[in-house]
C-alpha cells in the first residue's frame, strides 16, 4: 500500500531561494552536466535549452524546435533531446539538431518529460496538449537509436528516475496523484508497477522528480508551491517551500551534487502577482544527489 501522510508526520521545512531571473515561460527538465559544469533545463514551449554555468551564472540559450521536452548528456559528448514528436541528437561542440524519425503524426500530442536509465537508454513520455485522458505514452530510445513504445494510456507523463542500484524506477502520471514504482529486471526492463506514495490534491500535483544517494525521492508539486522529499519507505520527511505556485522539476547540481535546483513555470499565471514565476530556485537540503545518467547512443 502507498504511504499516506498522518498527523504524526512532521517533516522539516526549508525555503528555496531564487537563483536567477525568470528566463523560462515553462521551465522543465533540469539536469546537471559535469563535463562543462553547467546546469541545463528546458524552456519547453519555446523549444529552447537553457544552460547556466555554475562558476559565474552565465546563461546560454539553444533553440531545438517548437518543443524542447527533455535533454540528457551523451556518453561521448553532445546531447540527446526529446522534441515535439520524437527524439533528436546534438553532436559535441555543435548547436545543430539532428532529428530522428517522428514517432507519431498527431499534432495534438507532444513529448513532456524523461530521463536515462543505468543501461544508457533515454526514456521520455508524451501528453495531449490539452491533457486529454489516456492520450500519452512512454517511449524508450536505445543506443542503436531504435525507439520502442513502453507504456500506453498515459495522460501527463512526468517524472522518471532510477534508484542507485537500478532495481527500481519511479514514475509520475500526474493526474493519478501518485508516484509509482516499477520493479526493474537486471536487463533494465520495467516490471510490476505499483503505487509508492499518494499525494492529496490539496498539496498539489506531482510533476518532475529526482533521487538522492539515500534513495529519497524529491517531487515537484505543480500548484503546490513546494517540493516534497519522501524516504525510500514512502514517508514525507522534507518540504521545500517556494514563493511561486508552479514548480515543475528538480535535480541535484554542483561539483559535489549538494545543491537542489528547481525549475518553475509561468504558464497561465498572473506574473504581476508572481513575478518570480519561470525562474530557477535553489536550496542546499543536506542531501547529495546521484550522478546524472547519460545516453549511450
Amino acid at each position: 500500500m502507498p504511504h499516506r501522510p498522518t498527523k504524526g508526520d512532521r517533516p522539516r521545512r526549508l525555503r528555496a531561494e531564487q537563483a536567477g531571473p525568470p528566463l523560462a515561460y515553462h521551465g522543465e527538465g533540469p539536469v546537471w552536466c559535469p563535463a562543462d559544469g553547467c546546469l541545463r533545463w528546458m524552456d519547453m514551449l519555446a523549444g529552447d535549452i537553457l544552460a547556466r554555468r555554475h562558476t559565474d551564472g552565465a546563461i546560454e540559450r539553444t533553440a531545438v524546435g517548437r518543443v524542447a521536452a527533455a535533454a540528457r548528456p551523451r556518453q561521448n559528448g553532445g546531447f540527446v533531446v526529446a522534441v515535439e514528436r520524437g527524439f533528436a541528437l546534438i553532436e559535441p561542440g555543435s548547436a545543430e539538431v539532428h532529428r530522428l524519425p517522428e514517432l507519431w503524426s498527431d499534432p495534438q500530442v507532444r513529448m513532456n518529460e524523461g530521463g536515462c536509465d543505468l543501461h544508457g537508454r533515454f526514456y521520455c513520455g508524451s501528453m495531449d496538449y490539452g491533457a486529454a485522458p489516456g492520450r500519452g505514452a512512454l517511449y524508450r530510445l536505445d543506443p542503436d537509436l531504435s525507439a520502442t513504445r513502453i507504456l500506453d494510456g498515459v495522460t501527463i507523463s512526468n517524472g522518471l528516475a532510477w534508484t542507485p542500484s537500478g532495481d527500481r524506477a519511479y514514475y509520475v502520471d500526474t493526474p493519478t496523484h501518485r508516484v509509482d514504482a516499477f520493479d526493474v529486471a537486471p536487463d533494465g526492463e520495467l516490471g510490476e508497477r505499483r503505487a509508492f506514495v499518494e499525494i492529496p490534491p490539496e498539496q498539489g500535483n506531482p510533476d518532475g522528480i529526482c533521487l538522492d544517494t539515500e534513495g529519497g525521492v524529491w517531487v515537484a508539486l505543480w500548484d503546490g508551491a513546494a517540493v516534497h522529499r519522501y524516504t525510500s519507505g514512502g514517508r514525507l520527511d522534507t518540504v521545500v517551500e517556494l514563493p511561486v505556485p508552479r514548480p515543475t522539476a528538480c535535480t541535484f547540481a554542483g561539483p559535489d551534487l549538494s545543491e537542489l535546483y528547481i525549475t518553475t513555470s509561468a504558464e497561465n499565471l498572473d506574473t504581476e502577482r508572481w513575478p518570480q514565476a519561470g525562474a530557477l530556485f535553489r536550496v542546499v537540503p543536506g542531501a547529495v544527489g546521484m550522478a546524472p545518467l547519460e545516453f549511450a547512443g
